[in-house]
């Protein structure tokens, strides 16, 4: 499994360690990555994710998947997130049309 959130494409950074003697030894910064289930409206479905933290927050804020993922750019999410805005944005039109 990559360390990669699934919504935002937040990945593992490199750096460095400093001593006191400022030796500098090579270390990670790992993101802050959740296995959380998220609810979408739209679909009426339920969906299994890795995501960070703060993507979470952001799902959140957003008025939930749904939202996020319709404002998200492609760019930045997983091939499943992907799948999943496809599917929503399919389902939106018929409810378009029935207005």
């Amino acid at each position: 499994m990559a360390r990669r959130c699934e919504l935002t494409g937040k990945a593992v950074l490199t750096g460095n360690n400093v001593s006191h003697a400022h030796r500098k030894t090579r270390r990670r910064f790992l993101p802050n990555l959740c296995n959380v289930t998220l609810q979408s409206e739209t679909l009426k479905k339920t969906v299994k994710l890795t995501v960070s933290a703060s993507a979470l927050r952001s799902v959140e804020h957003r008025g939930g998947l749904d939202g996020f993922l319709l404002k998200a750019s492609d760019d930045e999410l997983s091939l499943k997130a992907k799948r999943l805005k496809r599917e929503l944005k399919k389902a939106q039109v018929p409810e378009a049309q029935a207005s």
